[in-house]
């Protein structure tokens, strides 16, 4: 079977299918916004949202009064659509188009989040080099928040298979590098009324100490 390109498959589906339209569309992406006010994030910390897309977390956080933001996502389609959204707010936001497998960064981010790209990437390598560039781009303490499906919601997105995990299996994933904080269930409903769960885990980076 041919390798799926996963970027040409990205840019289709944004450049077909309309926001309000696919499964992930969440107007108020409450979950995120909660590890916000827990973190009590400062507004001029480093954010990134990867695999942000045109999600409307960003909208959030520019609200709020966030000026440090960058949204990653590999569909340069769905960037395109979340600035013509926001208008000249586009222009406060940093816009990376890359594979979250392959990012590399110079940046040092205070604050990671990243809602359901992480299961996309299913081969063993993938999450390595993820977790990896993860532990090179997060800033002493900073904090990542991880969503993706529970062992209890799809085995698919989008026509992509996905990788899922507990509680437990993504903690084991990341502790190596990152002390988890925070683990909890939560369900998303889409706009279909379908209802898929994700597990939603938080964690804070290991410091060295010598």
């Amino acid at each position: 079977m041919e390798k799926l390109n996963k970027k040409d498959h990205w840019e289709n589906i944004y450049k077909t299918k309309e926001l309000k339209d696919v499964s992930w569309y969440q107007p108020i992406p409450q979950t995120s916004l909660d590890y916000l006010k827990q973190f009590d994030v400062p507004f001029d910390a480093k954010i990134i949202d990867v695999g942000g897309g045109d999600s409307f977390f960003v909208d959030h956080l520019l609200e709020l009064g966030y000026n440090d933001i960058s949204v990653l996502d590999i569909s340069e389609a769905s960037l395109e659509r979340a600035k013509e959204r926001l208008g000249e707010k586009a222009t406060k936001v940093k816009w990376i188009v890359a594979d979250a497998s392959n990012f590399h960064s110079s940046e040092k981010y205070d604050f990671w989040h990243d809602r359901a790209a992480f299961h996309f990437l299913t081969e063993e390598q993938e999450i390595e080099n993820y977790i990896q560039n993860l532990n090179k781009s997060i800033a002493p303490n900073g904090i990542i928040v991880i969503g993706t499906f529970s062992e209890e919601g799809p085995i698919k997105c989008s026509g992509i298979e996905i990788k899922q995990y507990s509680m437990k299996t993504l903690t084991e994933k990341l502790e190596k590098y990152f002390k988890k904080i925070d683990c909890k269930l939560v369900n998303h409903t889409t706009p279909s009324n379908a209802i898929q769960n994700f597990v939603f885990c938080c964690f804070k980076k290991m410091t060295t100490i010598i």
